[in-house]
């Protein structure tokens, strides 16, 4: 379309096309490296296609923001937090912002030589710990993003480490692990439904959590009736729309947050008429105020 200068206006770029799982069989744990990382630079809207492996995985970004789906459940992922993703369930991952994803494998219990900080009383197998046979978000302190940031990021391909690099990485991972199972679980992964009708409402809910207020609005986009839409929400997911919106809305505004976004702007942004009214729905939602909640984000 020409614009007012008489130029033909630029079209917008095609995100770029999906990628497959990102070579995780050159970073495969084993019991002489029961914990390994891996580092990729990713551009916005990258799409990393569904896949399984089997061993745990740790997946935070040290810069940018990534949408992490793993079975059920989706969340979006700032620098603050971390998603855990037991083995052997399929996730996928789409880039929000340009991201420096980290992610980082460890091997299933059975199978590990567990690393051990010197005097350690135990092996520290996440597994082993209720809990962890889901997936779960994770506050990331600082620590722990400083322990993952050290790890050794290179794949098989480049050799095996030479002794004094393997041994630093072992007491690293212990650590890793160790801080791991001190991180303060966050309740930000939303339920996805496996109903189809109510699938594609969600996931317009997701892109735009904003364009509407109400479930008839929404119902009327997907072609459904509010009854209907409403049966689903409790069959499927267990919660009211109202609920279900909420959490969207709560992973949206962490995101934003880590933009350093002023809170105005996050809760106009959202749809909320007022700063205050947003940070209401926020204390009503996690209990604390949003500059608590995001303080880390």
């Amino acid at each position: 379309m020409p614009t007012a200068s008489g130029r033909r206006a630029a079209s917008p770029s095609p995100p770029p096309p999906p990628v497959g799982p990102l070579t995780p069989h050159l970073y495969a744990p084993t019991p002489e490296r029961p914990v390994r990382a891996k580092a990729h630079r990713l551009s916005a809207e990258t799409r990393v296609l569904a896949h399984t492996h089997p061993w745990g995985q740790l997946t935070f970004s040290a810069s940018g923001v990534l949408r992490v789906s793993a079975g059920r459940t989706t969340c979006l992922v700032p620098p603050s937090r971390a998603v855990w993703i037991p083995p052997g369930l399929e996730h996928a991952i789409t880039v929000v912002e340009d991201a420096d994803m980290r992610t980082v494998y460890f091997l299933p219990r059975g199978e590990r030589s567990v690393p051990l900080a010197p005097g350690a009383p135990r092996a520290l197998a996440l597994d082993d710990h209720s809990g962890w046979q889901c997936c779960r978000v994770l506050e990331v302190s600082d620590l722990l993003r400083v322990l993952v940031l050290e790890l050794d990021t290179r794949p098989d391909d480049e050799g095996f480490p030479e002794p004094h690099a393997l041994e630093r990485e072992r007491l690293l991972s212990a650590l890793v692990c160790d801080e791991l199972l001190r991180a303060r679980p966050v309740r930000l992964g939303v339920d996805m439904p496996g109903d189809k009708r109510l699938r594609a409402l969600c996931e317009a809910v997701w892109a735009s959590p904003a364009r509407h207020e109400t479930l008839e609005a929404w119902a009327r986009q997907v072609g459904a009736s509010p009854r209907t839409v409403a049966r689903l929400f409790r069959q499927e997911l267990g919660v009211t729309f109202g609920q279900w919106r909420q959490q969207v809305l709560l992973a949206q505004a962490l995101a934003l947050a880590a933009r350093r976004l002023p809170m105005a702007h996050i809760a106009a942004e959202l749809g909320y008429a007022s700063p205050s009214a947003f940070s209401a729905m926020v204390r009503r939602a996690v209990g604390e105020p949003p500059s608590r909640f995001f303080s880390t984000a």
